[in-house]
């Protein structure tokens, strides 16, 4: 009876053990993701960081649906990283850069921050405004190469991680031909951002993606065309002046 007993709180001992143990791996592994994540982002426990929003054209103010949808799958990601997001308008963004985390949602044309941004962090990237002609409306140019959109079939996006500024934290940028792509380039982020914290080593990288039949798929099929890291932080060589 007693060698009976004996075994059985050895077992229930063994067995307390090895589950401890169990959680504390998964704990450790959880924490190690966590921080990884949270360094990929910029975002430590309790940090406070920027979504800024941008307008649907001819909206008078209002936000596109998918745009909506674009700062929602951000405040998850915000959340996640235990820091807290504040929701400011492009147009009363008065702030530079580096000091919190900035995601930055918006083409230039509805976006004026993102319109700085472009300029100032990424000269080699244009992004066409002009309503006319309309084909070329929304094109995207990098290192001479432009990209022409095909409203619900094939559009393109800029994802863009970018450290700058005295502070080092990260702003994140999704420019995009429609609110659908940016919305695209979120959840591309928030799918991908492990890899891609491994690829660039917690470095600026800007990403040209291409959204395929969003008219059938919405946000979901997202292909990387390709990392445009180089000539879009590079500035145009300058056009000799004509004599």
């Amino acid at each position: 009876m007693d060698e009976d007993l004996r075994n059985i709180v050895l077992g229930v001992l063994a067995t307390g053990v090895s589950a401890s143990l169990g959680w504390l791996t998964r704990t450790y592994a959880w924490r190690r993701r966590l921080r990884r994540k949270q360094a990929f982002f910029g975002l430590p426990d309790h940090a406070e960081c920027l979504l800024v929003v941008n307008r649907e054209a001819g909206g008078d103010g209002a936000v596109h649906r998918f745009d909506v949808f674009a700062l929602l799958e951000l405040a998850a990601l915000v959340k996640d990283c235990g820091a807290q997001a504040q929701i400011v308008q492009h147009d009363r963004t008065h702030l530079g850069f580096g000091d919190r985390t900035e995601f930055c949602v918006g083409g230039p044309g509805s976006n004026r921050r993102m319109a700085a941004h472009l300029g100032s962090l990424l000269p080699g990237l244009t992004m066409r405004t002009e309503p006319d002609p309309v084909e070329e409306r929304g094109a995207i140019e990098i290192g001479g190469e432009r990209y022409l959109m095909d409203p619900g079939a094939v559009e393109y996006v800029v994802l863009a991680r970018i450290t700058a500024g005295e502070g080092g934290r990260p702003v994140f940028l999704f420019c995009g031909q429609r609110a659908i792509t940016n919305q695209a380039a979120t959840r591309y982020l928030a799918r991908h951002h492990e890899r891609l914290a491994r690829t660039h080593r917690g470095g600026s990288f800007v990403l040209l993606l291409r959204v395929v039949n969003s008219q059938a798929y919405g946000p979901d099929v997202v292909e990387l065309v390709a990392d445009v890291t180089r000539a879009a932080l590079r500035a145009p060589a300058a056009v000799p002046a004509a004599t």
